[in-house]
C-alpha cells in the first residue's frame, strides 16, 4: 500500500504526496486550495491509492506532468489516463522515447515491460505552462536522464517539482545509459542554486528540502567546488 500524505509547501498551494513501492517514488497531486482542478506529477506504481487520493478530495486532473521517463515515474500513466480520458501527458522532448520503450525507461532490465501512452506535448527549456491555475516554468536539467526537466511553480516561496535531480542531501543517479554527473552538477549549480534559499524542492524520492539547505549541506554538489 502506498503512503499518502498532505504537504503545504506554500500558502497558496496544496500538495498530496503518494509514495509507491518498490522504489519509494513520489507522485504529487498539486492544486490551488480554492480550485477543484489539479496536475499529477510522475504517477508511480501504486495508482489505486493515487486515484483514490484525487477522487476523495474532489479533484479532477488537468494534465500529467513527467519530470523524466524512467519506469518508476511513468508506471501509473495508463491507469490515471483511463480514469480521466483525454488528459494530456507532458514530458521533456529528449525523454519522450522512454514512455514507449521498456529498454530505454529501464523497466526491461527488471524483467518487466512498463510503458506509458505517448506524450501529447514535448517540453523544452523555458516553456511556460498555466495548468489548473498553476503558473509553471519548465527548466531542462539533464544528467539523471537526457531529457529530465523540473517544473518551477511561481509563488512565495517558489516550489520546484524536481524529480530525480536534487534530493535532501543527495542527487539523482548518473550511472544510467544517458546519465552524466557533470551535466547534473552544472545544472543544479547554475539553475537551481540560483533560486532563493527558501525555495522548496519536492523531489522524486526522499523528504522535501530547500535550496538554502542544499547549498550548504549537499555533499555531492556543494554550492562552490
Amino acid at each position: 500500500m502506498a503512503t499518502v500524505s498532505s504537504l503545504t509547501p506554500a500558502p497558496s498551494v496544496a500538495v498530496v504526496r503518494v509514495e509507491s513501492a518498490p522504489f519509494a517514488e513520489h507522485a504529487y497531486v498539486v492544486h490551488r486550495p480554492d480550485r477543484s482542478d489539479c496536475v499529477v506529477v510522475d504517477p508511480g506504481f501504486e495508482t489505486g491509492d493515487l486515484i483514490d487520493a484525487i477522487v476523495e478530495r474532489g479533484l479532477t486532473p488537468a494534465a500529467i506532468l513527467l519530470t523524466h521517463g524512467h519506469s518508476d515515474h511513468i508506471a501509473g500513466c495508463h491507469a490515471v489516463r483511463r480514469r480521466w480520458p483525454g488528459m494530456p501527458i507532458l514530458v521533456g522532448r529528449d525523454d519522450a522515447d522512454k514512455l514507449v520503450d521498456a529498454v530505454a525507461n529501464l523497466s526491461a532490465a527488471f524483467g518487466v515491460a512498463i510503458t506509458a501512452p505517448p506524450a501529447d506535448r514535448l517540453l523544452d527549456d523555458g516553456d511556460q505552462l498555466d495548468l489548473a491555475g498553476l503558473p509553471l516554468t519548465v527548466i531542462a536539467l539533464p544528467g539523471h536522464s537526457r531529457g529530465h526537466v523540473v517544473f518551477v511553480l511561481a509563488g512565495h516561496p517558489i516550489v520546484v517539482l524536481g524529480g530525480d535531480v536534487l534530493f535532501h542531501e543527495g542527487i539523482g543517479r548518473t550511472d544510467f545509459p544517458d546519465g552524466d554527473f557533470t551535466s547534473l552538477a552544472t545544472g543544479i549549480r547554475s539553475r537551481l542554486y540560483a533560486f532563493g534559499p527558501d525555495t522548496v524542492v519536492l523531489p522524486g524520492h526522499g523528504p522535501p528540502t530547500t535550496i538554502g539547505h542544499e547549498r550548504i549541506h549537499n555533499p555531492f554538489v556543494p554550492a562552490v567546488d
